[in-house]
């Protein structure tokens, strides 16, 4: 009986951010262990399903980084990185857009259909979604590494007013039709900040932010957190994450979250709960 009360106790305690949260746009990067594991992408899908159910309009971003490297390893090629960005010359891009754009795309957008829900599965380029620029590092040529400039918000507008569910891989194209790839964090803030969401999701293989004394940052406001990056207490792969979060609540995205993945439905226990499970960054 007590876990039956313990169940119920949990709906009522969702119950007023359903209320609040009916019709607002959650953008959700997806990546690292929650695309890997098969529990995890279970309880991803079943997850974003619900969302979609009662009344919510998730879009989800993609990453691939590992699939990439398994795809390039097996034919025999190495990647090269600068600062966590793959240099990504014609034949690597063959590579990125094969997988991407394909398997790992589809592999979501069926993860989803077998969750009770209904996605379609997109790039950058379809419909002009992501249109980007060349990506200029310092002195390093990046090759077709891109940075988005623009969102078409109508394709992902119409897929949700259609009850669709957008699964989107980073792959932006410039004026001149050449695909580029692109950071999935950085599609994910810019297409949440184009969209205007109410939330934006990141999920990492980390609990959060973490400061210097190791313990986890549960809320952030984008100052603290510029400071934290200037002080060297937000550091490495964490650096990224952040500031594409700081970036996407100064383009009008309400709240961003950087959540465990690597927890079971980790998506719903952030968004419908008291607590949450990683760190929320405010404006």
């Amino acid at each position: 009986m007590k876990e039956l009360v313990d169940k119920a106790a949990v709906l009522v305690e969702a119950l007023p951010y359903m209320r609040r949260f009916v019709g607002s746009t959650i953008v959700i990067k997806y990546g690292g262990a929650a695309m890997v594991d098969e529990e995890l992408r279970a309880s991803f899908a079943v997850d974003v399903v619900l969302l979609k159910h009662i009344g919510l309009k998730p879009v989800i971003v993609h990453g691939g980084g590992p699939q990439i490297a398994l795809a390039l390893e097996r034919m025999g090629q190495t990647s090269t990185f600068v600062d966590g960005l793959r240099v990504t010359d014609d034949a690597t891009m063959e590579v990125v857009e094969r997988v991407l754009g394909g398997s790992v795309n589809r592999e979501i957008v069926e993860g989803i259909s077998q969750g009770g829900g209904s996605a379609v599965g997109l790039t950058g380029s379809d419909g002009g979604l992501l249109r980007v620029r060349r990506k200029r590092h310092g002195e390093h040529d990046l090759g077709r590494v891109g940075e988005v400039v623009t969102v078409e918000t109508s394709v992902l507008e119409a897929m949700c007013d259609a009850h669709f569910i957008p699964v989107v891989a980073p792959i932006g194209v410039d004026e001149d039709g050449l695909t580029y790839n692109v950071n999935a964090d950085e599609v994910a803030g810019a297409v949440a900040g184009a969209l205007g969401a109410e939330k934006l999701i990141l999920l990492t293989d980390v609990a959060g932010v973490i400061d210097a004394s190791q313990s986890l940052i549960s809320q952030l406001s984008s100052e603290r957190a510029q400071k934290f990056i200037a002080d060297g207490t937000i550091r490495g792969g964490m650096i990224p994450k952040v500031s594409c979060c700081v970036q996407a609540l100064a383009d009008g995205v309400a709240k961003a979250h950087i959540i465990d993945g690597r927890i079971r439905h980790a998506v719903l226990l952030e968004v419908f709960t008291d607590g949450g499970v990683g760190t929320l960054l405010v404006p």
